[in-house]
């Protein structure tokens, strides 16, 4: 448990280090789209596409974990809706949220953390949870977002939105031609392939750095908005900010995230070995810890691109990474000793 925790604590330190940068003013809040363009279209694609490359195309293939996770997803995505619909919750909001408790910071966070923890066993499964993820979870939940009503044809647009998102989406893009290298066995000329190296190397510390510079936005943010929500109280007037979630909506997405989604794909994982899928020990591991992740933070920005309530989001983003610096070490020792 404690060499565990000792290999989590750098990675949770770089978000400490971006929160306390962009809180503290070093990091000015308008260069945080700047890093994020870094991270989402140069370095963490050249990480993902040495993952696939390396990867045998066999194990890129794994029906059996892309059966797991897709089961999962689909699960904590229809359990989440229903929890939101029961507590009256618009669709748009309620997808949203279904999204931020299925949807784990793989790309961020998994990929650096899972790969310190299990080594290469880790890529195959976690290069499968992320295409799904990009795929299959984040287009399901944007079109359930579109079903409040407002435009007769919202879903079939939201549909068509969230497919040229993924198309513009370089990281499915370096993920198809790591496959690809993987089952040509094509190398990359010497002095491509060390760019391409530099900058995957680039893409951990710089990916974790900018979680925390983010979640510092997303809390800034807030706290201007509980601001002026005083501000118009005080003077009588109607205040313009959104209403801040309750608490009681907060914690339970969160306890989702952080402990039923790894439950549910182990559960998922026992119960398709039991039907004879041939899932290995090592996948099994590392689709629960990359279900044990915090919640992805780009959710936010396509919460608050469709209009649903990101302050909401970005506070489960915010507590479910908090929280994940106790939970993930305590799933990590869990399934150490399974």
């Amino acid at each position: 448990m404690l060499q565990i925790f000792l290999v989590t604590v750098p990675f949770f330190a770089l978000i400490a280090a971006g929160y306390a940068a962009a809180r503290g003013g070093v990091l000015p809040m308008a260069s945080i789209p700047g890093l994020n363009t870094f991270v989402l279209y140069f370095s963490l694609p050249c990480m993902l596409f040495r993952l696939g490359a390396g990867t045998p195309i066999g194990q890129l293939l794994d029906g059996a974990v892309a059966l797991v996770w897709s089961a999962s997803a689909l699960i904590v995505v229809f359990a989440t809706v229903a929890l939101g619909r029961g507590r009256g919750i618009g669709w748009n909001d309620t997808a949203f949220g279904a999204l931020v408790a299925a949807f784990p910071n793989t790309g961020f966070m998994g990929v650096p953390l899972l790969a310190a923890i299990l080594g290469a066993s880790a890529a195959s499964p976690t290069i499968i949870s992320i295409t799904i993820d990009m795929v299959l979870t984040s287009s399901l939940c944007i079109a359930l977002s579109r079903l409040d009503g407002a435009d007769e044809h919202g879903a079939a647009k939201a549909a068509r939105q969230a497919l040229g998102g993924i198309l513009q989406n370089p990281m499915p893009w370096s993920i198809l031609l790591g496959a690809l290298a993987s089952a040509t066995r094509v190398v990359l000329p010497g002095p491509i392939d060390r760019t391409v190296s530099m900058l995957a190397q680039a893409a951990s510390p710089v990916a974790l750095f900018t979680i925390g510079a983010v979640l510092a936005r997303s809390a800034l943010l807030a706290r201007e908005h509980r601001a002026s929500a005083r501000v118009a109280a005080a003077m009588g007037t109607a205040s313009t900010a959104p209403a801040q979630a309750p608490l009681g909506d907060i914690v339970p997405l969160v306890a989702i995230k952080l402990v039923a989604h790894p439950l549910l794909v182990f559960g998922a994982a026992r119960v398709a070995a039991a039907l004879g899928f041939p899932l290995s020990a090592p996948s099994l591991v590392a689709l629960v810890l990359v279900a044990a992740l915090p919640s992805a933070s780009n959710v936010s920005m396509l919460a608050e691109r469709f209009g649903a309530d990101n302050g909401r989001i970005a506070r489960i983003i915010l507590w479910t990474t908090v929280a994940a610096f106790f939970s993930f070490p305590l799933a990590a020792a869990w399934m150490h000793r399974t």
